[in-house]
């Protein structure tokens, strides 16, 4: 499993390099973009390439381990970065392992990790999201279980959904800090910092695919007034959630509130309702 560069070429390891070197078959997501990556890295190209993606990885796995049975030594690499950080190759790992086959991690570039190293983010604990879902309801569904957790998450987005994601993440999570960090290690990398909320500081035509840290809550944050958790959970109520699910995904969105508390709210929010209907008619 040998990491390559995620721009610089430059930080390719001499290990890597070596491994790459004595590889007789390379897997990689586009075998084509690899061929390039030898060639730029002059390093002479291995017996073979082998495509490996996320479409194909189960059905690769047999063939893999027939190479290794035959004695050839294998390299899995990713377009960019370490593999199996956020790319297919687990599986295939899993089962050279239970087959009893050596594995060895080249480690070395990794956007998540250089964006976090200055991004000026508490470094510890943080949570690796991987891309983040293109679905708003299932970005909620990911997001909500960390609005009370004090961890820096870390995930990618394209430009064209940036802005979406990022109004869906002050949504889930309030107004935390921001890093957006874009073309890690290369000459026109940028560090983009801001608050959610602060739409301005976001670039009119952004460029790039994003590495996305978003900062812990605060130590301490006061209840969410009464008035802000109606509002949310009319908000809630929209989707037709049943009243107990509705009270847990409202609790996850305000501070101070537990489950019990928002479904007593809903209870009476709903028995003043129904006073109000019966005394119009």
């Amino acid at each position: 499993m040998v990491a390559t560069p995620i721009g610089n070429l430059g930080d390719l390891s001499q290990r890597a390099h070596y491994a790459l070197g004595r590889a007789e078959i390379v897997l990689a997501e586009d075998t084509r973009r690899a061929g390039l990556l030898f060639q730029q890295l002059d390093i002479e190209s291995p017996h073979s390439f082998l495509s490996l993606h996320e479409h194909n990885e189960a059905g690769r796995i047999r063939t893999v381990l027939a190479h290794l049975r035959r004695g050839r030594e294998l390299a899995l690499i990713s377009s960019a970065g370490t593999p199996l950080v956020s790319d297919p190759g687990y599986r295939v790992v899993r089962e050279c392992r239970r087959q009893g086959f050596q594995v060895e991690p080249v480690p070395g570039p990794s956007s998540p990790m250089a964006a976090l190293m200055a991004s000026g983010l508490p470094p510890q604990p943080h949570t690796f999201l991987g891309f983040m879902p293109r679905r708003q309801w299932e970005q909620h569904r990911l997001l909500l279980p960390f609005a009370e957790v004090r961890t820096t998450l870390i995930f990618f987005e394209r430009k064209s959904r940036i802005r979406g994601t990022l109004e869906t993440v002050h949504d889930c999570l309030g107004a935390r800090e921001v890093c957006l960090a874009r073309e890690l290690t290369k000459s026109h990398e940028e560090f983009i910092l801001m608050t959610l909320g602060q739409w301005d500081k976001l670039p009119a035509e952004p460029r790039g695919e994003f590495t996305v840290l978003i900062g812990p809550p605060e130590k301490e944050r006061e209840a969410t007034p009464e008035p802000e958790v109606r509002l949310i959970l009319e908000q809630e109520l929209i989707r037709g959630e049943r009243p107990k699910r509705l009270a847990e995904r409202v609790a996850l969105r305000v501070s101070g509130w537990s489950k019990k508390a928002v479904y007593d709210l809903y209870l009476r929010t709903a028995d003043r309702e129904k006073g109000s209907s019966s005394s119009n008619t």
